[in-house]
């Protein structure tokens, strides 16, 4: 497993903490690790639907042209 060190300002510190707290996430930490796989997720959903509507319109355009 890999690490990133980031810093944050304090305000945006203090937020991240009172949004893990209401959360019920035990730390900023897994806060942060969910979001992540939230991002990544939520990414790789767009992409697959964006895939199958070009694959969608590709084979319907190539059947107007055959």
């Amino acid at each position: 497993m890999g690490s990133i060190i980031l810093n944050f300002e304090e305000k945006q510190l203090s937020q991240l903490q009172a949004k893990a707290k209401e959360l019920k996430f035990s730390s900023v930490e897994e806060l942060l690790i969910k979001m992540a796989d939230r991002l990544i997720e939520t990414h790789e959903i767009n992409f697959e639907s964006a895939m199958q509507y070009v694959l969608k319109k590709n084979k319907e355009l190539y059947k107007r042209l055959a």
